[in-house]
This record gives structure tokens, sequence and C-alpha cells, in this order.
């Protein structure tokens, strides 16, 4: 049976039960879609890997991104602050020989100065930019892709309501050029693109905002059932619910 035919309740019990641990999204095919940045930032990363000999991917998430790279250098970490993430990346890096390290994502990175040539990081909750150039080594490359300015901010007011616009453009790509460039970094490749992402029934929805924790913040099931019964009968009477995507590329050199 299609999700289009299902009722309310069916595809909430669905969505409320399936796991979302990792990183893939593999389990919104043919019920949500998300446009891809022209870059293609896991090819840029692996090229990057496979000429360094020490990298490190910070928020590695489930490892899924990582794992995709077809060579990785001699010397590659990887960390990880949510223990179902932290567990299922051990998992699946630990065979390639990548150390997976718990890290709770503040300050200060557990690795010595100068200890990578490379560091990556894909949607970072936030970028500790002063961290990121000293563990550097001179010469040394960041290369990330973030979650840029107002990015499905239709479907944070749709259950929120309207937000304060400064907060939304928060993660302009302008400020983390800024960021870099004040500690010491020099940036050598900004770009910044606008995508469409659709969903196409309530359990996407749900499935989406269980693992991307920050879009609706305290988002449950229960919290929310009047809205996401309005956005059910929504999507079936004017179909999929529509929103933006913003998401930049930021290459940064240690002199």
């Amino acid at each position: 049976m299609t999700a289009s035919a299902r009722t309310f309740e069916e595809l909430v019990d669905e969505a409320e039960s399936v796991s979302v641990d990792g990183w893939d999204f593999s389990w919104l095919d043919g019920r949500a879609t998300e446009q891809r940045p022209s870059w293609g930032y896991q090819r840029l990363m692996a090229e990057r890997l496979a000429a360094a000999s020490a990298a490190l991917d910070i928020q590695t998430g489930g490892g899924e991104v990582l794992a995709g790279a077809r060579k990785l250098p001699p010397v590659m970490a990887a960390t990880e602050s949510w223990p179902p993430n932290l567990a299922k990346a051990s998992r699946l890096l630990r065979p390639r020989g990548v150390v997976v390290v718990a890290d709770r994502d503040e300050p200060p990175l557990p690795f010595a100065d100068g200890a990578f040539d490379l560091v990556t990081s894909r949607h970072p909750v936030r970028a500790h930019w002063s961290e990121i150039a000293r563990v550097l080594e001179p010469g040394g490359t960041y290369l990330s892709q973030q979650v840029g300015p107002r990015s499905v901010a239709k479907v944070t007011e749709f259950f929120l309501g309207p937000q304060d616009r400064r907060a939304l453009d928060a993660r302009h790509p302008d400020h983390a050029r800024a960021e870099a460039e004040a500690a010491g970094l020099e940036v050598v490749d900004l770009r910044y693109e606008e995508l469409r992402t659709e969903f196409y029934d309530v359990g996407a929805m749900i499935y989406f905002l269980r693992k991307v924790i920050w879009i609706v913040p305290g988002f449950t099931v229960d919290a929310h059932r009047e809205r996401l019964r309005a956005l059910h009968d929504q999507i079936h009477a004017d179909g999929p619910f529509l929103a933006t995507t913003t998401r930049f590329l930021i290459e940064a050199r240690k002199p």
C-alpha cells in the first residue's frame, strides 16, 4: 500500500517506531526528496582523503559519508558525540582502520596541535574554528559542507510559528568566512546554493524531524499531533509539502 493510501495513524505509528540511528536517509526513498548541491561533497571529500597523510572527520554521524571514500589516508580519525551514531560509526569504520573517538562537540578537540593535514566535516552542528585551525598543520586544509541560512525554515515555522529572522540567518556563509579568517585560516573556496525539498507524506516529516532534531527543537509526535494532522490533510489536498534547503561549501587553508 502506498503512503498516500494509508491513514494518518498508520503513517504516524510507522514513522514513530522506525530507528533514526546513523545518518542514512534511505528510509525516505519515494517519500521525500532533497535536491543535492552541484559540487558533490562526498566526491570532493574522497579526492582530498586520497591525497592526505593524516585526516580527521568531525561529527561523522554514523560514518556513512566517510565510509564512501574509496581510499583513506594512513592515519584516519573521526569524532562523534551521539552514542547510537558512535556505535554505528565504530562498526562501520573500524574495519578500515579508522579510530572513532567519542567527543562532546565542544572545544577542545582531543588531538594535538598540528596533528592533521586534512580536516573534514559534513553538516556540523557548529564549526569551532579555533580548534580546527589548531589541529591543522601549516598548509593543511579544512573542507566542509554546512547547512546554510533559513534552511527548511518553512518546516520550522509550520510547527512553531514565525521565527526570529536573525536566528534563521545565523548560518550565513559570510559569517563562516569571517570566523574562519578570525581563527587565522585563509578561505580558498566558498559556494552557496538553495535547493528544493519535498515531503510526500506525514510519516516522512516525522522521520525527518526525529532525525534532524534541530529543525523543530523538542519535537515529539504527541506534542505536535495537531500540526501533524494539519500537515497530513494539507498534503492530501494540495500535494507535497515544499521547502527550501540551503547548503554551502567552505574550504579553508592554514598558512
